[in-house]
């Protein structure tokens, strides 16, 4: 299995937590956006995961956030694993057990709210779940929702750290770009082929004939006396 941080969320907030390393550094080193740890930071992300000390995993050296904390621009690295740990293929949703299982739509639930973009045979193999009570969980028709509390499920034991980052990073590659909806600017190319004489206003008055004008003028004088004859 190759080299790759465990549990990269329950790291950041452990780093956060117990280090002077920059919000970049520690996002460069869990796979994170320096937003996304500055929300960590604040308490508006990760919220109930535990943080994980990657010193005690054998992950990070106490050296290497010496460094970084002395050096702004250190990036950190990840050090060498002592032991290999051969990659096992699962076939199938995982199993349960029986102890666990109520704890499922709470697990569904934080699924659905902080990872979007899981599908819902994702969540299934995650948590061995159905996807009638996702779909139940996520329009808010199931018969606890009123009950439910969005619980990390690697925190309640119903999968790993490995196995949802491998989902996430599956999501997020086959995720398609949201095209931009409602109005929109148009291009720099068709603003410039406009007229800009097309809509100008036109002077009406400019365009007047002054010889039209006054002949008018006379014709109506010519017309008064008249009347006032008839009179």
């Amino acid at each position: 299995m190759a080299n790759t941080l465990l549990m990269p969320k329950a790291t950041a907030v452990w780093l956060v937590d117990n280090t002077a390393l920059s919000f970049d550094q520690i996002a460069q080193f869990c796979g994170l956006h320096p937003l996304e740890v500055k929300a960590i930071a604040d308490g508006e992300s990760a919220q109930g995961i535990k943080g994980m000390d990657p010193v005690i995993t054998g992950q990070l050296s106490r050296e290497e956030i010496a460094r970084g904390e002395q050096d702004i621009n250190h990036r950190l690295k990840l050090s060498e694993p002592k032991v290999r740990v051969p990659e096992t293929k699962r076939k199938g949703p995982r199993y349960t057990p029986l102890s666990k299982r109520q704890d499922r739509p709470n697990a569904i639930l934080w699924l659905v709210r902080n990872h979007p973009e899981l599908k819902d045979a994702q969540i299934s193999r995650l948590v061995g779940t159905t996807k009638a009570t996702i779909e139940q969980i996520r329009n808010r028709t199931h018969w606890n929702s009123a009950n439910l509390v969005p619980m990390d499920p690697v925190t309640l034991g119903l999968t790993s750290q490995i196995d949802l980052d491998i989902e996430v990073q599956r999501a997020s590659r086959n995720r398609e770009h949201v095209q931009p909806a409602g109005d929109t600017l148009l291009p720099a190319s068709l603003t410039e082929r406009l007229d800009p004489q097309a809509d100008a206003p036109r002077d009406e008055d400019a365009e007047l004939d002054a010889d039209a004008v006054f002949a008018k003028l006379s014709a109506l004088k010519g017309a008064e006396p008249e009347e006032d004859d008839e009179e």
